[in-house]
């Protein structure tokens, strides 16, 4: 097993489908391999789709037309369709080495089950995107590759897939990951809890983060002033006790998506085309406490053709990069986001608890300044909330911790609230047929058990 201190560099061998791995190095070459297409999702295509549709956020360009929340353009539909193909091939990278490990020579018994389980979390994440997109998709697994013509599966089919190999994550990971930004067994607990909250299983939500809170491994990291939270998202920040599980970058493979926040010569060194954007007299902005530190971190303004109100989104950003492709990590799940999650489950279950609060005032302490282990000033108290009210403030706070995180959206569909969110913050109607995206016509053309016609999305 490689030490902690590495970092997952991707630049796998070319292992053929056929092959029977033997010893670590090829397993490891062959897990590797998984990450790459999903790297290739996060670089810009989904970020930014995901990020024009959050309650607080806009998009220009060819982006522009999502604002209307009706359906998706050519255009869009086309980018959507490359996310699919990419995370269909990290499934199929996964199932080639989920049914090659157990033959490699060279690993012991522990060493397989941790391989494997390496390999049945990242085939079970990639399903997590895909069923919150698209619903109920095909379920390709390690039995079923070599077909071509695969039917939709239910979204509860697809869901159970996502929890079985979740599940094996949890129990045969190691404590310590292979690599930064491969998965631990808290890593699995942690997505476990999401993946809960989605089934509305609030009490194995909690339980799990319980465990992941417990377990003493992780930490927020303190901020005194605004650009100490350089030290969670600045560039070079290679690891950090908040980071539960991240998509790792440099500046060589760096992520892209950055210059889409930023204005020329801004904070994406010379490039900048500000894609993705807001606005101060939005709803979430402009309730926003300006005491808030992450406010003053966040988001700078620039009046780039949108008006005087523009805020770009500072979060990520990289200044020496010299060609917006940033050394900055993706939070794909950090230590405050596990708080949210407990806070939120354990409302659900037991009401206004001091366990609740004190999860949800860890977060809101350092937002401002002080310690999150210790009362302060702004902590939140019991007798200001009934059950929903502080479900409430826990799903506000989620929105101010996690801005352009690539969370939001997802986040409001769960909970059932995304139509009237964004009718509040942007005065438009949802259509149900924006909630989900089209099966690609890349899928349908050459899977015969999809029809078309009947097997599509609504409105599509």
């Amino acid at each position: 097993m490689l030490g902690c201190e590495k970092l997952l560099e991707e630049n796998p061998k070319a292992i053929a489908v056929e092959t029977f791995y033997k010893t670590p190095d090829e397993v490891e070459a062959a897990l590797n391999a998984i990450y790459s297409p999903f790297r290739a999702v996060m670089t810009t295509d989904y970020p930014a789709q995901i990020e024009t549709y959050a309650d607080y956020g806009y998009g220009k360009g060819s982006y522009s037309v999502l604002r209307d929340y009706q359906k998706l353009d050519e255009t869009n539909i086309s980018r959507i369709s490359n996310i699919w193909t990419l995370l269909y091939r990290a499934v199929r990278n996964a199932n080639i080495a989920i049914a090659n490990i157990p033959a490699a020579e060279a690993l012991n018994d522990i060493q397989v089950n941790n391989y494997l389980a390496e390999a049945r979390f990242m085939r079970g994440y990639m399903y997590l995107y895909l069923v919150q997109c698209w619903g109920g998709v095909p379920k390709r697994t390690e039995d079923n590759m070599g077909e071509l013509d695969v039917p939709r599966s239910s979204d509860q089919e697809i869901w159970d897939l996502i929890l079985a190999d979740l599940e094996f994550a949890k129990d045969n990971l190691p404590l310590r990951p292979r690599a930064w930004g491969a998965p631990s067994t808290n890593v699995a607990k942690t997505v476990l809890t999401e993946v809960y909250l989605h089934l509305e299983r609030y009490s194995d939500a909690r339980t799990m983060a319980h465990e992941v809170i417990t377990s003493g491994e992780f930490a927020l990291v303190p901020v005194a002033v605004p650009d100490d939270f350089l030290k969670l998202y600045g560039p070079g920040v290679t690891h950090t006790s908040e980071e539960i599980f991240y998509q790792k970058y440099s500046r060589s493979q760096g992520w892209w998506w950055i210059h889409y926040l930023h204005a020329p010569n801004s904070y994406s060194g010379p490039q900048g085309i500000f894609a993705n954007y807001s606005d101060s007299e939005n709803y979430v902005l402009k309730n926003w406490d300006r005491d808030d530190l992450r406010f003053q971190f966040n988001w700078y303004p620039r009046d780039v053709g949108f008006g005087p109100n523009t805020l770009l989104c500072k979060k990520f950003q990289d200044t020496n990069t010299p060609n917006g492709s940033g050394d900055v990590d993706i939070p794909l799940y950090r230590y405050a986001d596990l708080l949210l999650y407990f806070a939120e489950a354990e409302t659900r279950v037991n009401g206004v608890t001091s366990d609740a609060l004190d999860a949800l005032n860890q977060v809101h302490r350092r937002a401002y300044g002080y310690s999150p282990l210790t009362a302060s000033p702004v902590d939140f108290q019991a007798d200001d909330f009934s059950q929903q009210s502080l479900l409430d403030q826990i799903i506000e706070e989620r929105c101010y911790e996690t801005v352009f995180e690539l969370k939001r959206w997802n986040d409001l569909k769960r909970l059932g609230i995304v139509k009237e969110r964004i009718k509040l913050t942007k005065g438009v109607d949802v259509s149900d047929t924006f909630l989900l995206w089209p099966i690609p016509v890349n899928e349908t053309n050459y899977n015969s058990a999809i029809d078309p016609r009947t097997d599509q999305n609504p409105g599509y």
